[in-house]
């Protein structure tokens, strides 16, 4: 038996809409009306109040990425998706990520000293846990992650629609992510105005919801005289996002440090080619199924788009070895693994 714990008046109804939604007979959901700010305290500060005392007795208990309370006999696992505001904190706010850093660390610290097994989404973020955490590699476990399903090749008239829609003329990059430092935008707009005169009908899409900071890319979209052939989105609906992967030319995604790199998974499945970093868990996600570029260098990321929109071969090549690599990623996988490790620790 399973049980769902979530806690927030605000969002109490979708909570209960998605367990209705499972159809599960052996998953429950155990609510409460606490808000999200005291159960922070209470558990990642002072760290009372077992969770056993808001959803009865379990076997094992598996904690979110944030939150970290104490339990009085149950096994505890918890999930590592990234240690970005430890690697990179100055990318984190414009506050400098001081507090997130603060909180995570309260919230390591508890994990790091009652969890029986730690769950990472990456190799990479596991040696990034033995290495800034300190953490025991017999206490880590690499679960990998998936695309959501959702995403697959459409159809040519749908990519029609959609370029319609939002207003996208002609052959396209594609860069999917929040607008935010870490994400590196600002180089890829650099990169594409290196190659932009050898590709006059070719246009850069960046989708995706504004983060923090002074929006770089957009400032070097004006400075770079590039504006009529530079369209930044904003947040795209998944429904229309799908369409955007499918019809780009290629997918580019130099971020400077990720925990795993969903959107790699989800161009692949889409029939997009990817650009991306040669560090990390991005190298690590695309294998040897994408370009990888040095992230800092403006020329590197330029060489790399211009190895897909200028040779066919290349492109269809990179879309094949995508699909098939994004195949040894499934959600099925990722649940059968972490299932196996519930049984596990129920065991001992």
């Amino acid at each position: 038996e399973f049980v769902l714990f979530g806690s927030s008046l605000r969002i109490r109804r979708s909570l209960k809409e998605f367990l209705k939604s499972l159809q599960a007979k052996n998953v429950k959901g155990k609510f409460s009306c606490l808000p999200p700010s005291l159960l922070e305290f209470l558990w990642n500060g002072v760290h009372l109040f077992p969770i056993e005392n808001f959803i009865g007795e379990v076997d094992v208990f598996h904690s979110s990425d944030w939150l970290e309370p104490p339990t009085r006999s149950a096994k505890k696992v918890t999930t590592i998706h990234d240690l970005t505001v430890f690697k990179y904190p100055e990318t984190f706010s414009p506050r400098g990520g001081h507090d997130i850093v603060k909180n995570q660390k309260r919230k390591l610290f508890f994990a790091k000293k009652e969890c029986d097994l730690i769950i990472c989404v990456s190799e990479t973020t596991k040696q990034d846990a033995m290495e800034i955490l300190g953490i025991p590699e017999r206490k880590l476990a690499v679960v990998y992650e998936a695309a959501d399903p959702f995403y697959f090749r459409r159809k040519d008239e749908e990519i029609k629609r959609v370029k319609e829609k939002l207003r996208i003329e002609g052959d396209y990059l594609l860069c999917v992510g929040t607008r935010e430092p870490r994400k590196n935008l600002d180089k890829v707009v650099m990169a594409f105005s290196e190659i932009a005169r050898n590709y006059p009908s070719l246009n850069l899409v960046i989708a995706g919801k504004y983060g923090w900071g002074n929006d770089s890319s957009k400032f070097k979209v004006q400075s770079s005289k590039l504006e009529s052939r530079v369209k930044i989105l904003g947040y795209v609906e998944k429904e229309d996002l799908s369409a955007l992967y499918s019809g780009a030319q290629a997918f580019i995604y130099p971020s400077l440090y990720e925990g795993f790199g969903l959107p790699i998974l989800e161009a692949m499945a889409c029939g997009c080619p990817v650009v991306t970093s040669n560090l990390g868990s991005m190298k690590e996600i695309a294998g040897e199924a994408a370009i990888l570029v040095d992230p800092v260098s403006i020329s590197g990321i330029a060489n790399g788009i211009a190895k897909i929109v200028g040779d066919s071969k290349t492109r269809n090549r990179l879309i094949n070895e995508g699909q098939r690599r994004n195949l040894e990623f499934s959600w099925e996988k990722t649940a059968f693994q972490t299932l196996d490790i519930y049984r596990s620790l129920a065991k001992e």
